[in-house]
């Protein structure tokens, strides 16, 4: 068996040090009345930069997937580093100059880009190093995305009121760029006939790649063959769905709360304070027990809860119901990030699983102008967000049928591989 100077472990670690700093993106909002204050910019001229970045994360991630199979995590997680810091300082001389158009082009597109890469960068290497723990591997990754913004937000808002946002920005970005590049430098596919001690032999069909294939996975697949087959548009209608539920929640969350409950705004902010906590949670608790429920199974129960919770909220009008109910909903969407990659691996195998991961994120970008746009529309109107919560149960009720189907479309390419037939297993 192939030995390695690597710990596993610590590439998670490695990992998970680029998605704490890449999950800063998601304190942006500490920016956003000192920008409005200190520059003159509107709410949406502040917003924009924002939402920029996050519609070119998605984007890139499927232009550059191919770049990260290619060159290997240390390169793009290196290159990761320097977009996304690069575009942070950046975008603190554009502040300093004044400049929103230079702002929305260096931490919207610059910095978009790093986030990107960086997220699919550690990805596809954690599943090859824990063929035996793909869910939890993940989990810790994209946990630290999660709670990148409980390590930011306290940071950068200090930093504002004691200095100002142009140095706060430079000071951000020299920290991602020593935290990602450190976290890159450890980044290593796992050797060829490389095996993890104490993996069940017969679990193993070859190791003659980089990283173990195992007897579970559907096929082995490129992402251009990925492309062609009804699973991959089964799963990214399941995220486009899942997502877009969760994300429409995260934009409207302390409006939604005081609406429904009557709960004061400093209420509300605490109940979204507490969303970032089951959102990082629900990532490592729901990738972990995907490992033993399986990954199909796991998203059809995030469809069922959260069907169900959609359907309680209107009638839930204390806040603790109410917060109950959405804490549910963010762990499973969290959850459905953090099973993705595994799941993807279980389907199309690991031989370009950074491509395949970084195509289905596109549904990301989609449901980020979907979710928040669609109980825009509907509060302004109806004046109150009861048809959105009904109107959201029943795209999830679509969303779990893509899982149904996606059931039985895996069971049709397993028997397909018992017998030979060109869905089997391509070695």
């Amino acid at each position: 068996m192939t030995t390695t100077t690597k710990n596993r472990w610590l590439i998670a670690v490695s990992a998970m040090l680029i998605h704490l700093s890449i999950g800063s993106v998601y304190a942006y909002s500490v920016y956003q009345r000192p920008l409005q204050a200190t520059q003159g910019w509107s709410i949406g001229d502040v917003t924009l930069g924002f939402t920029v970045a996050i519609f070119t994360l998605g984007a890139s991630t499927a232009l550059l997937g191919r770049y990260v199979e290619r060159y290997g995590p240390r390169v793009s997680g290196t290159a990761a580093a320097v977009a996304f810091a690069g575009g942070t300082v950046l975008a603190g001389v554009a502040v300093q100059y004044g400049s929103h158009v230079g702002f929305v082009l260096t931490y919207g597109l610059v910095a978009g880009v790093g986030l990107g890469l960086g997220y699919i960068s550690p990805i596809s290497t954690l599943v090859k190093w824990f063929p035996d723990r793909r869910g939890l591997a993940t989990g810790l990754a994209v946990m630290g995305f999660g709670a990148g913004a409980l390590v930011t937000g306290p940071v950068a808002n200090w930093l504002i009121e004691t200095t100002s946002i142009p140095t706060t920005l430079y000071v951000l970005g020299a920290g991602y760029f020593v935290a990602m590049a450190a976290g890159a430098s450890y980044l290593e596919t796992p050797p060829a006939g490389w095996v993890p001690e104490g993996i069940d032999p017969d679990a193993v069909v070859e190791t003659e790649g980089h990283g173990v294939i195992v007897a579970s996975d559907l096929e082995q697949r490129t992402a251009s063959e990925a492309l062609r087959t009804p699973q991959f548009y089964l799963v990214w209608m399941v995220v486009f769905v899942n997502v877009s539920a969760g994300i429409m929640l995260l934009s409207v969350a302390s409006n939604m709360t005081q609406a429904v409950t009557g709960a004061s705004a400093a209420v509300a902010a605490g109940v979204v304070g507490l969303i970032g906590v089951f959102n990082g949670a629900g990532r490592i608790i729901w990738s972990s027990l995907s490992d033993y429920l399986g990954r199909t199974t796991t998203y059809g129960v995030f469809f069922v809860l959260q069907i169900g919770a959609f359907l309680a909220l209107p009638r839930l009008t204390t806040v603790p119901l109410f917060a109950g109910a959405i804490f549910l909903i963010i762990t499973c969407y969290g959850g459905g990030f953090a099973c993705l990659p595994a799941y993807l691996a279980d389907l199309f195998g690991t031989e370009e699983l950074g491509a395949i991961h970084g195509y289905a994120l596109t549904a990301w970008s989609m449901a980020g102008v979907a979710g928040p746009t669609l109980v825009a529309r509907i509060v302004e109107r109806t004046g109150g967000y009861e048809l959105a919560f009904y109107v959201v149960a029943g795209a999830l009720t679509v969303g779990l049928a893509c899982v149904g189907l996606l059931r039985w479309r895996v069971s049709v390419v397993r028997e397909a591989r018992l017998h030979g037939t060109p869905h089997g297993l391509r070695r």
